[in-house]
């Protein structure tokens, strides 16, 4: 999660940086995306440098490009079965990163279970942009919970929902975005505006439906679906982001715990809402919220399968 400052350099290496940052979202299924849901302030449309203009092109030009490699490998697909669930598995096993986060997740858990803190720091910073230096047990049990429920919204549930909707583009888009967004998390101007505006539309869904699937999914790992439910409806009012929070506070009621509040970035302070109610997480929190993870990506590939089969039975009625 990150606020806007002040980005410099040529046009040429920010394209470079999204370039190379989406090739690596969509060849590695074990890379989870770092958390970047923090409130970030709309930055007023001024008149941008050329600079920024040619930045939001290039952006969206790399999310259009995706779209158009997921449609020309959809369509080399169609007619052939085989071939088009071989493509449609390959990609998503390349996009979604279930597997890659509950890998981490587990780490995290057992080094906070251990006592060793250092090494735990040093995986929470793989998935959060958080300052992790100096943080005790209970803060660094409270960052994990909620970088792994933001993580399960946007590297699980949305892929799989776009791709439900939209085949193996929307499976691309969707990851494409998020990619995006980390490229110019810390620049301003109007590219820094149009990605982020793009990805709160994109994950407007996604991320409700997350935290729809952690209420049912709570019971399942010996959580309350009640206080799932009140948190994600009655904390996350107080955010002043349409997205963030929401699974965060879901995760949290369903293991009775509190997270958010002061949280420290590179850039500064930032004061977000406590969300959830109940005691400070601890490691085993952790290992509950792992679990939690694991449960809401089942039920988001069942729902998915559902939304498809639905989506396509239309199509041939049409």
């Amino acid at each position: 999660m990150a606020t806007s400052t002040q980005a410099s350099g040529p046009p040429a290496a920010a394209a470079a940086a999204a370039t190379s940052a989406t090739a690596a979202a969509t060849s590695s299924p074990s890379a989870a995306t770092p958390r970047s849901d923090s409130p970030t302030p709309l930055v007023p449309i001024t008149p941008a440098a050329p600079a920024s203009v040619r930045s939001v092109v290039v952006g969206l030009g790399v999310a259009a490009a995706a779209v158009a490699v997921g449609v020309v490998v959809e369509r080399a697909g169609r007619g052939r079965p085989v071939v088009q669930a071989a493509t449609t598995a390959v990609t998503t096993w390349a996009v979604v990163g279930a597997a890659g986060l509950a890998t981490q997740g587990t780490e995290l858990a057992r080094e906070l279970e251990e006592g060793r803190l250092e090494p735990a720091r040093g995986t929470l910073s793989e998935l959060d942009t958080r300052v992790a230096d100096g943080l005790g047990l209970i803060a660094l049990s409270r960052a994990s919970v909620e970088t792994l429920a933001e993580n399960t919204s946007e590297v699980v549930v949305a892929p799989l929902l776009w791709g439900a909707l939209a085949g193996v583009p929307g499976l691309l888009a969707s990851r494409t975005i998020s990619v995006l967004r980390r490229a110019a998390r810390g620049s301003t101007g109007r590219h820094h505006w149009a990605v982020e505006r793009i990805d709160e539309l994109i994950h407007l869904v996604p991320t409700r439906a997350a935290a729809g699937l952690t209420v049912l999914a709570a019971p399942v790992v010996g959580g309350s679906a009640g206080g799932a439910w009140r948190a994600w409806r009655r904390d996350t009012i107080a955010h002043p982001s349409p997205n963030a929070g929401r699974v965060e506070a879901a995760f949290a009621g369903a293991l009775e715990i509190r997270v958010g509040g002061r949280t420290v970035y590179p850039h500064g302070v930032v004061e977000l809402p406590v969300l959830g109610v109940g005691r400070n997480p601890d490691a085993g929190h952790v290992t509950r919220a792992v679990e939690l993870s694991r449960v809401v990506g089942w039920l988001a590939g069942a729902t998915s399968v559902v939304v498809a089969l639905t989506v396509g039975l239309r199509h041939r009625k049409g």
